[in-house]
């Protein structure tokens, strides 16, 4: 019978359920554990905390997560994969080391450190080299923003993974890899699928994808047959069986709620899919329209026949930069004509900032239980039983925002009757982190694996 290798998912986010990862390697056998924490977002917060605390920037919610495993990684063998590192994968494996100390684990735990995906300190230098950058939405060189950017972390692929797994890593903590790497690297390590096996390559691409967003491919978050998936409170996260030759399993532990179906992967597939010829990763480009997905009994589905090829001579960069400031507010109109209270709410707020001067970026406001979510689509509404005004307002310019947050709560008595849900007090002005997508020749990017014991 062919080796089989099991890879469990255990974090879909930063902020996903912490009890996953202790569920995932004591609920039955595991031979990775991967922990996905990264998104765009994420690497802007992490580089502020950093830049608040040097020894901050990671993703503390792992080094829980770590201690919770512990006994999993030192006594049974079972490893640990996550892109946790953020913005400052050193201090992060420090943690861990701690961790390890802490449970008696230390002579037993050996944290592989993979750096090189900050382009932050080179940005500069790189730009005067003549790479601009160039916003893949816009078009827009780096230049115009350069003096705001906060982070800039290149997407980097499985390769560097790999080699920590060959020098004896059993945790592997990383920067900004691909949410896929995390579980295709150890299937490359296992296997010994090479640098150029791109049918393989690509069904490690997409077991990861099936499973990066953990419990959503097992019910979580699942629009088919919602209604009808067992025991949420108790929801299984996925589990890939992997074989050699690119086929594998979804499952998940016996005994946990959640479903896993045809249906479910199938959502998950085509999560942030773009080109379903062309899912482009560091390591491959997998063509999602040669995926064959089967039933293979009870929570349990069957992933094969994938196809894949070459890359192409570019790695993304996530890029965030300071874009103003915002604040949102809302206030709660109930029945009757609470929609209509709302909505001259809305006209009064704008009419007094209109009169004050106030300029901003952008204003956006929505009816929350009437057209929010669907906006026009939304047709008429009933007489609703009680709608939410939301309203915030973004600008360049602090005190106009800070002035906007005044300007809401006199609402309350002096604006539309049957009014409530400002218990919160103002709001809060924060400032915006904007997202900036590039492409950069993967020649310039020089990633890095240091073991630890």
């Amino acid at each position: 019978m062919s080796r089989t290798v099991r890879v469990a998912a255990g974090q879909g986010f930063w902020g996903d359920w912490l009890e996953a990862p202790r569920r995932q390697v004591e609920g039955g056998q595991v031979d990775y554990l991967m922990l996905d924490y990264l998104a765009e977002v994420t690497m802007s917060i992490l580089q502020k905390q950093k830049e608040r605390d040097p020894r901050m920037g990671y993703a503390r919610d792992f080094i829980g997560a770590m201690d919770s495993v512990m006994p999993a990684v030192a006594d049974r063998g079972v490893k640990v994969i996550a892109n946790a590192g953020g913005v400052n994968p050193p201090a992060c494996a420090d943690a861990v080391r701690d961790v390890a100390r802490s449970r008696g684990a230390a002579g037993k735990v050996t944290i592989g450190v993979v750096t090189g995906d900050d382009l932050l300190p080179y940005l500069d230098e790189l730009i005067a080299q003549g790479h601009a950058f160039a916003n893949m939405e816009t078009g827009a060189p780096l230049g115009s923003v350069r003096d705001r950017v906060l982070s800039a972390n290149a997407y980097i692929g499985s390769e560097p993974i790999v080699e920590a797994l060959a020098r004896g890593a059993n945790v592997v903590v990383t920067g900004r890899s691909t949410d896929t790497a995390l579980t295709m690297a150890p299937l490359r390590h296992e296997f010994g699928w090479g640098a150029t096996d791109w049918d393989r390559l690509a069904a490690g691409i997409v077991a990861g994808h099936i499973i990066e967003c953990g419990a959503q491919c097992s019910g979580g978050n699942c629009l088919y047959d919602w209604r009808d998936i067992p025991d949420l409170a108790n929801v299984g996260y996925p589990i890939v069986e992997a074989s050699a030759d690119g086929s594998f399993v979804v499952t998940k532990h016996q005994g946990t709620g959640g479903r896993v179906s045809v249906h479910t992967v199938a959502e998950q597939l085509v999560y942030e899919m773009g080109d379903p010829h062309s899912y482009i990763t560091p390591d491959v480009i997998a063509d999602f329209t040669t995926i064959h997905i089967e039933d293979a009994g009870p929570d349990r589905v069957r992933v094969h026949g994938i196809r894949g090829r070459a890359p192409t001579d570019k790695l993304k960069v996530s890029i965030a930069y300071r874009a103003g400031f915002k604040a949102v507010g809302t206030l709660v109109y109930s029945w009757p004509d609470a929609l209509e209270k709302a909505k001259v709410a809305d006209r009064v707020l704008r009419e007094r900032m209109e009169r004050l001067g106030l300029r901003f970026d952008e204003i956006l406001t929505e009816f929350v239980g009437a057209s929010a979510t669907h906006g026009p689509l939304a047709g008429t509404p009933v007489d609703l039983p009680e709608v939410q005004l939301r309203i915030g307002v973004r600008g360049q310019d602090r005190a106009s925002v800070e002035r906007f947050t005044r300007e809401l709560a006199p609402l309350v008595l002096n604006g539309p009757p049957s009014v409530t849900g400002f218990a919160g007090g103002r709001p809060k002005v924060e400032e915006v982190v904007a997202y900036w997508p590039a492409l950069v020749d993967k020649s310039v990017v020089t990633t890095k694996v240091e073991v630890l014991k």
